[in-house]
């Protein structure tokens, strides 16, 4: 298969704003140094105040290897937006489907465990006043 274009944008929120600011620099840094992945082009915002949090985000266009690699990056790096540039079409194969699909079900599992845990402490801790 061929190599895969795309934009994909990065955000990032939280206090201080110098801390915002430093971390949406170490994620690109950290997605420059990633294996099969390139940067073709990288656009970042300066931070901005959002109530009481700070908000930035970059904009980038990267080519990976694979769309298992893209989809790594989905699950790795969890960018609010993800356009495929090139190839217009692809044919992907239905293992690589089945293995997207199992991790997308074992992250969503974890993520309503933890979710219903803290319901569940919270609960507590309301009967415990």
């Amino acid at each position: 298969m061929s190599k895969i274009q795309a934009k994909i944008m990065i955000e990032i929120l939280g206090t201080p704003k110098e801390h915002v600011e430093e971390t949406i620099k170490k994620v690109i840094e950290k997605l420059k140094n990633e294996e099969g992945v390139k940067l073709l082009k990288e656009v970042t915002y300066e931070a901005e105040k959002i109530k009481e949090m700070w908000s930035t985000f970059s904009d980038l266009d990267i080519e990976v290897e694979d769309t298992t690699k893209l989809v790594g990056i989905c699950f790795d790096y969890m960018p609010s937006s993800v356009e495929i540039i090139e190839p217009l079409k692809m044919n992907i194969e239905t293992t690589m489907i089945t293995e997207f699909l199992n991790d997308l079900l074992a992250r969503l599992h974890k993520t309503d465990m933890i979710l219903k845990n803290t319901i569940a402490e919270n609960q507590l801790l309301k009967q415990r006043k």
